[in-house]
């Protein structure tokens, strides 16, 4: 493992004078343009020398916080065919100050004695009740998902062999969550999903009671239901809810019994989805966080809001039981007539604040102008909310731009991404995300990255509301749901088109 320090990339060193330092910072934000340049941490490397892989590449990273140990976990060495080398992490013991980074042991065949070919979708979890770190993945062999795993570590540093949960064949979209509220009923228990993209992409839950180390038979939903990129969460009272990506809208189930059971789906919201240019993958998922009252946020790129669909905003909607939920409403990063595209939000709210006055972080990928063909240029920004949502700050620049020729390919498009999330440790939001750089010496320049200070803004920054912007009348997205995963293997028939639940 690596150890990686907030000073090592400008050569200045954290002292007392920290602090003040930040405060101007943050002072300064207030008149600084939109697009300043934020110092950005290399958290991590591609190291590895695989023929299979197109190296210097690091993708999809989902970040999880508890007190000031921040874990995040991320692919790397990207294989064009399916997942990475291996499955990687940064962590930071000391609210984000400092980072170690490594790769997960006995999960591939790459790193200390793993048997499959590669992995992928790595999600986080923490369990507070049995005292571990979780970092959910998906194994890959010959390019086929082939299991779900959950790789265990007490103190986010060190991680034993991967636990299999599943291993039926045809796993997808793996995501992972934990009840660490003490007076829960099901305090300590621990909740994965997964689809499988050969059943239709059929939701599967799973549930672990001794901090990951066994886990229970894969159950559906009391409806059968299919979906893709699902993100469990867990409330103060025991229930878990699930945010799930129903192919043209968005649709959430649960349960109330720990995991005994699960629901039927109910609509969130339909979702008009433009797609990105440039060949972009970038399938739409959303990004779901949860604050300490237990009010659900949902994130999702759509165009509804934008004559002739001309652009995707980040829209929001919330729920306070995960059956009924508010009308999407636009995160106003830019104003209602930009060109500004924005897609593959990552979320995060404070766990220690709630209800109107709960604070939320969104990160996410843009493009200053959404029809720019082959010629776009990508780039990283973020937007903070210490409202509830009601409003925002203007969108501010964190990394970029970025040549489309400086990513590596998928299945479906060029990657830096299908998720993000953001992270709160003591009241500190941290997003980690892939940045690329122009290629060295043949080989990708494509790492995770995050910021020296945390994402905040000054109590006096100008805040925006889209309260008043309404869905442009009968808006129509571009993008079709072709495929039940994200790769590109499993095509949904004509006949077999996903109906949604009737909006209520």
């Amino acid at each position: 493992m690596i150890r990686t320090s907030l000073s090592s990339s400008s050569g200045s060193k954290i002292s007392a004078f920290f602090p003040l330092l930040l405060a101007f910072a943050t002072a300064f934000a207030v008149i600084a343009p939109a697009h300043a340049q934020s110092n950005l941490v290399k958290l991590s490397t591609d190291t590895f020398h695989n023929t299979d892989s197109e190296h210097r590449t690091e993708v999809e990273p989902d970040t999880f916080a508890w007190g000031s140990t921040i874990v995040s976990a991320f692919q790397v060495a990207r294989v064009p065919d399916g997942g990475g080398a291996d499955v990687g992490f940064a962590t930071s013991k000391d609210g984000g100050k400092t980072w170690t980074h490594g790769y997960l042991p006995g999960l591939t065949d790459h790193y200390k004695g793993g048997r499959f070919t590669a992995a992928s979708d790595a999600a986080v979890a923490y369990d507070a009740k049995h005292g571990q770190w979780l970092i959910s993945t998906l194994p890959i062999t010959n390019n086929q998902g082939e299991a779900v795993a959950t790789s265990r570590s007490a103190d986010g540093l060190t991680w034993g062999k991967p636990v299999i949960v599943d291993q039926s064949g045809s796993d997808d979209k793996n995501w992972i969550t934990c009840d660490n509220t003490p007076t829960s009923p099901h305090y300590g228990n621990c909740y994965t999903e997964w689809d499988e993209p050969g059943l239709g992409d059929l939701i599967f839950m799973s549930t672990s009671t001794d901090g990951g180390l066994t886990w229970s038979p894969g159950k559906n939903t009391a409806d059968s239901a299919s979906g893709l990129g699902g993100q469990p969460l867990v409330q103060p009272n025991g229930n878990v809810v699930v945010p799930i990506d129903g192919f043209g809208g968005m649709i959430a189930f649960s349960s109330t019994d720990g995991g005994k059971s699960w629901s039927s789906t109910s609509l969130i919201a339909n979702q008009n989805f433009r797609g990105e240019d440039g060949g972009l993958r970038s399938p739409g998922l959303p990004s779901a966080a949860i604050d300490g009252a237990g009010t659900i946020y949902v994130v999702w790129p759509d165009c509804s809001f934008r004559s002739g669909c001309s652009t995707d905003d980040i829209v929001l909607s919330t729920s306070t039981d995960g059956k009924t939920w508010t009308n999407p409403v636009r995160i106003p990063i830019d104003s209602i007539n930009s060109t500004v595209d924005h897609f593959i939000p990552g979320l995060g709210v404070d766990p220690a604040t709630s209800g109107t006055t709960a604070h939320l972080a969104l990160t996410y990928y843009y493009y200053p102008v959404a029809s720019c063909g082959s010629s776009c240029k990508l780039q990283v920004g973020f937007t903070v909310s210490q409202d509830g949502g009601k409003t925002w700050t203007a969108g501010k620049h964190l990394a970029g731009p970025m040549k489309l020729s400086w990513l590596p390919q998928s299945q479906n498009g060029l990657m830096v991404a299908d998720y993000l999330a953001v992270a709160y440790s003591n009241a500190n939001p941290f997003g980690v995300f892939a940045v690329a750089k122009a290629p060295t010496s043949g080989k990708f320049n494509e790492a995770m990255y995050t910021t020296k200070a945390p994402l905040l803004a000054s109590a006096r920054e100008r805040r925006f509301s889209s309260k008043r912007e309404k869905p442009v009348p009968n808006a129509k997205g571009k993008y079709v749901w072709k495929y039940y995963d994200d790769d590109g293997e499993y095509p949904i028939p004509p006949s077999k088109q996903i109906n949604l639940p009737k909006q209520k």
